[in-house]
């Protein structure tokens, strides 16, 4: 048995760990709290979301994709990051713009699309060749392209933005939807344009339904179709869906049954994501697409709605660098001249 003396000096001696132990504990845990906040007050910027923002720049039309991204940094504050998707052959022509005008400010990554990726998917269309080039699928491929974003905006290069593509960025998307659009129904202020110049905003306008193919679906042909120019992207739920692979499916079921190309909507980019993306999209507000600017030289929009609008998009043949076409004047404000000299605008007096 230990003597009573030792006993008491034991637990003595275990009584003063014990404070020592709470004392240092106390002690480095207040600075450790303070350094934490000190550090979220003093680096926002690193704190900031970045807004990933997909563009191609084509040969021929480079100057589309400037005047995009120039409004889009011109009317936002948030942390963007533009992707500018292009050919081997056009990616010199695109940075040379860029780094040699007031655009060399921005955060960008040049792109390389590998137009190899496409072969045996596309099923040639004499009507309308251009929407055959290359990067109309980039969009199909955006997890390849875009490797450490969850949420990413992928926009059509004759669009001009006039809001804060923060606004964009900030839309909701339904849990297990990879995608939202604009429906083409959603606006009545567009119906009159539709109307005026024989546009499609149904299936029927897209899709072949005397294919077996197309009517196996079980889609109504009078299902409102939606515009593919303006995507807000989970690249989780595209992964986890294999949105890309069920894309490809269609554009080789196409290829072999002709299940498309040649129908009144035309446009062999939109019909495959009307099919993978039907009934499970999720909505963009309305304003943040406003369309058709490009399918008609005379139709045009009251000037106080276009004043309104978050997104105009030039869809259609004419388009704003050409001639003819409308609401030029709008889509000039962002346009920045080429330094090269290569991109001109074509004008009634030029």
């Amino acid at each position: 048995i230990l003597p009573l003396v030792s006993v008491n000096q034991i637990l003595l001696l275990l009584l003063v760990l014990t404070v020592c132990a709470i004392l240092y504990k106390k002690v480095h845990q207040v600075p450790l709290a303070l350094k934490n906040e000190t550090a979220d007050l003093e680096s926002p910027e690193e704190m900031e979301e970045e807004i990933p923002v997909v563009i191609c720049a084509a040969a021929g039309r480079m100057g589309a994709a400037v005047a995009a991204i120039s409004s889009i940094y011109s009317n936002t504050e948030a942390n963007v990051l533009f992707y500018i998707v292009g050919l081997k052959t056009t990616i010199p022509h695109i940075r040379k713009w860029i780094e040699n005008s007031k655009l060399k400010e921005i955060k960008f990554k040049v792109v390389e699309f590998n137009p190899m990726v496409l072969k045996g998917k596309i099923r040639q269309d004499a009507s309308r060749p251009e929407l055959l080039q290359p990067l109309n699928f980039v969009r199909f491929y955006l997890p390849l392209l875009i490797q450490k974003h969850e949420k990413v905006i992928y926009l059509d290069d004759d669009v001009i933005v006039q809001g804060d593509i923060q606004e964009l960025y900030d839309t909701k998307l339904a849990p297990g939807h990879a995608a939202a659009f604009s429906d083409d129904c959603d606006l009545p202020s567009t119906h009159e344009m539709i109307r005026s110049v024989g546009m499609q905003n149904t299936y029927m306008g897209f899709l072949d339904y005397r294919k077996q193919a197309i009517r196996d679906l079980g889609i109504s042909p009078s299902t409102c179709s939606f515009n593919p120019g303006v995507i807000v992207a989970n690249m989780t739920e595209w992964k986890r869906q294999r949105i890309t692979k069920q894309l490809e499916k269609w554009m080789q079921r196409n290829v072999e049954e002709n299940l498309y190309s040649s129908t009144l909507g035309g446009g062999v980019a939109t019909s495959p994501m009307l099919i993978v993306f039907h009934g499970k999209h999720s909505s963009i507000n309305p304003m943040w697409h406003i369309r058709h600017l490009g399918w008609s030289p005379d139709a045009r929009y009251s000037e106080q709605f276009l004043q309104e609008a978050k997104l105009l998009h030039w869809n259609g043949r004419y388009k704003p660098w050409d001639y003819p076409s409308v609401h030029t004047d709008l889509w000039e404000n962002w346009f920045i001249p080429d330094p090269s000299g290569k991109f001109k605008l074509t004008r009634p007096d030029s």
